[in-house]
């Protein structure tokens, strides 16, 4: 990957990381919001994020000039555990990140397919590029929800297909998702992706290597050129 824009950092415990990381993203946000007014963060869900959002949540911050937005979600009503929305809003926007706004992508249809129309147009009102985007990365390689083997992955990751959101299906439970596709994704001033643990560095360094971006679709993030992309790892335990 030395051809590459991607950019490699080591930190000695996921602590050190997540408060890194919310500096560094507090530091980011904060200059956008002078430059243009708001400013964007755009996130996914997962165990990985949590001391991040923990740390971002302290950061002083014009929360009211910040909308936070997400990656993907799944596709069960906001309130529940399993949601992507409820973790973001019960973690990240509480205390004065309360006043950030929030723009997630579940809505009321009945599923992802019926609803990713919608969620789009919702999303597509931001202002982008993106400011950041906070992106994980699954053990069997998958980003955002992005995962191998879904139905419509090879339409997701066209980089030439029009930016939006795109019906998933994940291995696990809950099974339907709903993601943003490469090209939204990549309509990013920054990406960072966070990682913790000695497997999940294993599944990075099998992603650096050659092979299909369907078989592992973080792929499509670390080749690409256009967005400059830092992976951020630490030991721990991460999903």
């Amino acid at each position: 990957m030395s051809d590459s824009n991607v950019e490699m950092k080591r930190y000695p415990d996921a602590g050190a990381m997540a408060r890194a990381l919310a500096s560094e993203v507090a530091t980011r946000l904060t200059r956008a919001a002078a430059a243009r007014g708001n400013a964007t963060l755009v996130v996914s869900g997962g165990h990985s994020p949590v001391g991040f959002f923990e740390e971002l949540r302290a950061q002083t911050l014009d929360w009211r000039r910040i909308t936070v937005a997400l990656a993907d979600e799944r596709w069960v009503e906001p309130g529940d555990l399993e949601s992507n929305e409820h973790l973001v809003r019960a973690v990240l926007l509480s205390g004065n990140a309360a006043a950030a706004r929030f723009v997630g992508l579940k809505n009321g249809a009945p599923t992802p397919e019926l609803g990713a129309s919608a969620a789009w147009e919702a999303f597509a009102q931001l202002q982008r590029p993106f400011d950041v985007t906070i992106l994980g990365m699954g053990i069997e390689g998958h980003t955002a929800s992005l995962f191998p083997g879904s139905p419509r992955l090879v339409e997701a990751l066209d980089p030439s297909a029009a930016r939006g959101c795109v019906p998933m299906r994940s291995p696990t439970p809950p099974h339907e998702r709903l993601t943003l596709n490469l090209g939204a994704l990549l309509d990013s001033r920054h990406i960072a992706i966070l990682i913790l643990g000695d497997a999940k560095l294993g599944t990075y360094a099998r992603a650096c290597a050659a092979g299909p971006v369907e078989e592992m679709p973080v792929r499509a993030v670390l080749r690409q050129r256009r967005v400059p992309v830092e992976v951020s790892w630490a030991p721990g335990r991460g999903g």
